[in-house]
């Protein structure tokens, strides 16, 4: 799925999900999905959007720009002292740790910035982020060497820096937010259902779930009353002009005044 959501840098355009199927995650399914597209990417590091960023792509390469709160995420499960505690984890890593707290230090700019339009995020970024990420990147290679490969913190560490320019790319560009996070939201309803709902009947039923999930992720980005939109759109679309049908969009769409009074009352 994905996902566009400009509000962190105070894009005006409005945020929108899209989902699509496919029957496994083959990368041949994100090519067809982005054919056309050109702009940047911001994904985890999976190997299925590789030609994506392939300078031999016919309209030229995506940008890719990774994740950091992922990256953060092999580290904390490796640090968690709250883990150990309870005996889940064998040694605590200080290491782990360390990188932790260096990534939560840039985390905690971002912080700061967040909602600021592109040009003064990235003035800010190089100011303030922009050692924070250098003196991650010197340290994690400095340490890197002394480690096995076969060490969980040197895989963690090997995770970001085989595609470190896709990590640096946040203090080259204001657009682009550390993290993935607004897809990661958008999936989260599908990943505590998923042993609920395990398959989709047919490739046709998983497609059509892919069009319903885009909708309602859509909506609640849009903070539109998803049943009152739902209702209206479902009950008004067979006789609505064809050439209006923006205006059914959830960025577009205005609460009929009844159905307004029946939710201030509910």
């Amino acid at each position: 799925m994905y996902v566009r959501d400009d509000r962190p840098f105070g894009g005006l355009d409005p945020p929108a999900a899209l989902f699509q199927f496919s029957p496994d995650r083959l990368g041949e399914h994100s090519e067809r999905h982005l054919d056309g597209f050109s702009g940047v990417l911001q994904a985890d590091a999976f190997a299925g959007f590789n030609r994506l960023y392939d300078p031999t792509r016919p309209l030229g390469p995506l940008v890719e720009a990774a994740c950091w709160a992922h990256a953060r995420c092999r580290f904390f499960v490796l640090a968690d002292v709250t883990a150990k505690a309870r005996g889940r984890l064998p040694v605590l890593g200080p290491l782990a740790l360390a990188a932790v707290e260096r990534i939560d230090a840039i985390f905690v700019v971002e912080r700061e910035i967040n909602s600021l339009e592109a040009a003064a995020r990235l003035v800010i970024r190089r100011e303030r982020l922009a050692p924070c990420v250098t003196e991650l990147e010197t340290w994690m290679r400095a340490e890197r060497t002394r480690l096995s490969r076969h060490a969980d913190v040197a895989k963690a560490m090997d995770y970001m820096l085989k595609c470190w320019p896709a990590f640096e790319r946040v203090i080259h560009d204001g657009r682009i937010c550390l993290t993935s996070n607004a897809a990661e939201r958008a999936l989260r309803g599908i990943a505590l259902g998923g042993k609920a709902w395990l398959f989709a009947g047919s490739v046709p039923g998983g497609e059509r779930a892919a069009v319903m999930y885009t909708l309602i992720q859509t909506a609640r980005l849009n903070g539109v009353d998803l049943q009152a939109w739902l209702a209206d759109v479902l009950a008004r679309i067979n006789k609505h002009p064809a050439r209006d049908l923006d205006a059914l969009l959830p960025w577009n769409w205005q609460q009929p005044a009844a159905t307004q009074l029946v939710a201030d009352a509910a």
